[in-house]
């Protein structure tokens, strides 16, 4: 084996499982099966080293400039892949060039801006769950610790949760990568994930080291001081198996992680991994796109940093009204005063994105332009904290606090990088002439020796009366004086032959020779020079990290709260009030995605009221298409937009404090679980009948569907019933079973309302209105006829449904379905509620033996029936 690749082998078990990208010059090479790997995912040609030989090394690659492009390959099939760098100047290397691993990528740990998404948080994510003792239970109710941390911006957070939350909390923090301890198989995935997994040794989870590490890296005696006690111990063990990976695969510095919030479940408004999909908050349900998604309407951000924060923001809305009430006064005065609005927008045009800039800066992986962008930034303060001096909301007057000018930086980043920085070092010319004295003259002798050679080419062709001669470089012999062969005879005693070619010959002479090694030296001393002012202004940014992290979290603060301002003045939006009263009254509610999309004017708004006088269930029937499902979610949306300290579209609104919201919306299934679209219909609607509580928030649609008309008018039914008297939570419940109007009867909480349609001649037009009462058709086929269904197919169902209408019982002919709170001692008998069937009296009747029977137990007989059919309500 060589030493080259025994070099290679070397890094390549330092690395682990990542395909090893190893630096050979100006190329990075793959050998065994990582070659076949990447030939593979990355389209590269597979080769072999030692071609010759019969056991030749599978090798591939590309040219080291090509190496973000093929590492987003990499990431994206799924892969980890570790960069060995060459660490030492080929040109001083003594013997073979030292190379070493300089970084292990992988999804979660991703820093560069082109392989990361600006709009999008990239988090890694690790898990941890106490194995069950021997024997023990493995239930639902147990805690685990989730931390989470962008490695890009330096936010790091961590909370403890019950087991059944993990799945939810996943959905909500939106994680590149997940770490899961190897030794606990329970807790890798047993579905596809839109995330990498990442399987670490249990040590690593540790509780002892975690704390330790943690610590040590925050410069604090423990981490009570962040909101961590006992209690906290698996939160604190997930934050530690981060902290622990990243270590091991960052070879930079971690200083811009400063500390490690505590997550508290109460603070936020809880939303499981279903109800996000259904509401569409970031992404629609059916192409996954950010297009057409609540967060694609509330985006007027103007910064990279600002729209991740507004994502943030969306997926955790508050409980605390104070929290809520401060972004609501910021955004009420921004939205009153335009010019201001508009010129605060105006300059955050010209931040860049300052927290993940920040983040390649401490980390070592930084380049002038970088510098550059954060000096362009701080320009832009002085005006932007002047505008915010004598504001009346408090998070405006805090923001304005928090913006640092930092002077002396600026002006050093201003005096010494060039307007138009390279991305990288290896480019030269990033500082200004100027700005370092020696540099200047550096750069003046290796100017001013250029200058000489080419004035003594000249030299040499008056004395010399050879026309051609030139003066070349290369890397071997350095300048040289090149005379083609037909001026042989001219060539003077003092040229020193070096090199002979075809048609030429190159010389050198001393005094060419003398004038080299100066300019040589001063192009190399000028490069080394550069480097170091880069390196000390770069030292300079890293002095001013924690100032700077500040300014950045505020500048994404006010860039959130001007894109929402924006919104609400351009769209009529107002402010709600929040009522710790379990209500809600919103007068003129307008979903705020279609609002958004049809012509404006064009969506018919409608009110919403719920309350204990006004009502807490809303039974919703109509046709298909009509608007039930669009009304529904409409309130969902409105609620979580108060919530999130947004305003809404409404003409005016009033909305209890709400700690969960529910959607169960729309039809799927999980085949790879094995459970049909009724079974996870039913597994959803469990988690909302065991979860919610008094000041949720549900909105059901079309629960029963999935199964047959008696399973799923009976499951509805007592799911209603459950939801009012159990739970009493404001819900919204659109269905098609027109029996459960009924409930309004007997419920006292239960409202009901219908989409509103008229009827002209053949036709239907659904008017998207809300009113009170209840429908009694749904006006299937006449939305199949709008749907394209066959003319044939239309008449036909027409045909079955005249059949159907004759043979089944009208609702006013049907016996009632009797709530067991009308008979406190004995539930009365439900009959069907499609038909008469018989009464369990008559085969009482029909069992009896009459030739036997005795005068005395016949009364008695007919007593008891005539009690049992006392209890059967008059129709």
């Amino acid at each position: 084996m060589t030493p080259m690749m025994r070099q290679y082998h070397e890094a390549k078990q330092a690395c682990g499982n990542a395909l090893l990208l190893f630096r050979m010059g100006d190329f990075y090479e793959l050998f065994h099966e990582d070659a076949k790997t990447a030939a593979a995912v990355l389209g590269l040609t597979l080769t072999s080293r030692d071609k010759d030989k019969d056991d030749g090394i599978p090798m591939a690659g590309f040219p080291f400039h090509q190496l973000d492009t093929y590492l987003r390959k990499l990431i994206t099939a799924g892969y980890r892949a570790a960069v060995c760098e060459q660490v030492e100047d080929p040109k001083q290397a003594q013997g073979l060039v030292r190379r070493e691993v300089t970084r292990v990528v992988s999804a979660g740990t991703l820093m560069d801006d082109q392989l990361l998404d600006p709009l999008q948080a990239n988090y890694l994510v690790a898990v941890y769950r106490p194995i069950a003792a021997r024997g023990g239970a493995d239930g639902d109710g147990e805690t685990v610790g989730i931390a989470w941390a962008e490695l890009s911006s330096g936010r790091f957070e961590a909370g403890i949760f019950p087991r059944s939350a993990l799945d939810d909390e996943l959905e909500r923090i939106g994680p590149a990568e997940v770490l899961f301890r190897e030794d606990d198989p329970r807790l890798s995935p047993d579905r596809t994930m839109p995330w990498q997994v990442t399987m670490r040794p249990a040590w690593t989870f540790a509780f002892e080291e975690g704390s330790r590490m943690l610590t040590k890296h925050f410069g604090v005696a423990s981490l009570e001081g962040f909101g961590f006690s006992e209690e906290h111990e698996a939160a604190i063990r997930a934050a530690g198996a981060i902290l622990h990976y990243l270590q091991e695969t960052q070879s930079g510095g971690l200083d811009h992680f400063e500390a490690l919030l505590a997550h508290h479940r109460s603070a936020v408004v809880e939303i499981d991994a279903a109800s996000r999909r259904s509401l569409e908050l970031t992404r629609t349900i059916r192409s996954g796109s950010r297009e057409g998604s609540l967060l694609a309407v509330l985006d007027q951000t103007l910064t990279p940093m600002g729209a991740r924060l507004l994502t943030g923001w969306l997926s955790s809305p508050l409980t605390d009204p104070q929290r809520i009430e401060q972004r609501q006064e910021a955004i009420a005065e921004l939205v009153t005063a335009h010019p201001l609005r508009e010129d605060l927008r105006q300059r955050l045009r010209g931040i860049f994105d300052l927290s993940r800039l920040l983040g390649r800066i401490a980390s070592g992986r930084t380049g002038p332009r970088d510098l550059q962008f954060v000096g362009r930034s701080l320009a832009m303060l002085p005006q932007l904290k002047a505008r915010l001096i004598d504001r009346q909301a408090p998070l405006l007057v805090e923001i304005q606090h928090q913006l640092h000018l930092c002077p002396e930086l600026r002006a050093q980043l201003e005096e010494g990088l060039q307007d138009e920085s390279p991305l990288t070092t290896a480019d030269g010319g990033y500082i200004r002439d100027g700005f370092d004295e020696q540099l200047d003259d550096l750069r003046s002798l290796a100017k001013g020796g250029k200058e000489w050679i080419a004035r003594y080419q000249a030299e040499q062709v008056q004395q010399t009366g050879i026309a051609s001669i030139k003066i070349g470089f290369n890397k071997v012999f350095g300048y040289y004086l090149e005379v083609t062969n037909t001026h042989r005879e001219k060539i003077p005693a003092h040229f020193i032959r070096k090199q002979t070619l075809k048609n030429c010959e190159r010389y050198i002479t001393p005094e060419l020779k003398d004038y080299e090694e100066k300019v040589l030296a001063a192009d190399e001393g000028a490069r080394q020079r550069e480097l170091e002012l880069f390196q000390a202004l770069r030292e300079d940014v890293h002095r001013h990290l924690r100032q700077l992290q500040e300014t950045a979290a505020a500048l994404a603060r006010l860039d959130v709260l001007a894109g929402l301002a924006e919104v609400a003045a351009r769209r009529g939006w107002v402010r709600p009030e929040m009522s710790d009263q379990v209500v809600l009254d919103i007068e003129q509610g307008r979903h705020p995605v279609l609002d958004a999309m049809l012509p404006q004017g064009e969506f018919v708004p409608n009110d919403t009221r719920a309350s204990d006088e006004d009502g807490m269930l809303m039974l919703i029937t109509g046709p298909n298409m009509a608007g039930k499902s669009t009304y529904i979610r409409q309130v969902a949306l409105l609620t979580l937009l108060a919530h999130v300290g947004s305003f809404v579209p409404a003409k005016r609104a009033t909305i209890g404090l709400t700690d969960r919201i529910f959607a169960r919306v729309g039809a799927s299934d999980e085949l790879a679980r094995g459970q049909s679209t009724f079974m996870v219909e039913m597994v959803e609607t469990a988690r909302i009948l065991h979860l919610a509580t008094r000041r949720s928030l549900v909105i059901l649609d079309e629960i029963g569907r999935g199964t047959s008309t008696y399973d799923g008018l009976s499951l509805a039914w007592a799911i209603t019933e459950f939801l009012h008297d159990s739970i009493g939570c404001r819900t919204l419940f659109a269905t098609h079973y027109h029996e459960l109007t009924q409930l309004a009867e007997t419920l006292p909480r239960v409202v009901n309302l219908n989409v509103a349609v008229r009827e002209w001649e053949d036709q239907v037009v659904f008017l998207h209105r809300i009113v009170a009462g209840g429908a009694d058709k749904s006006y299937g086929i006449h939305v199949a006829r709008l749907a394209g269904i066959p003319h044939a197919v239309n008449q036909r169902a027409q045909e079955i449904l005249r059949q159907l209408e004759s043979t089944i019982p009208s609702p006013q002919d049907r016996m009632p379905i009797v709530s067991p709170r009308q008979n406190s001692t004995r539930p009365p008998l439900q009959m069907t509620l499609f038909g008469y069937c018989d009464h369990p009296a008559i085969e009482q009747l029909r069992q009896l033996d009459l030739d036997r029977l005795p005068p005395e137990e016949a009364l008695s007989i007919l007593r008891q029936l005539k009690e049992s059919a006392d209890q059967i309500p008059a129709v």
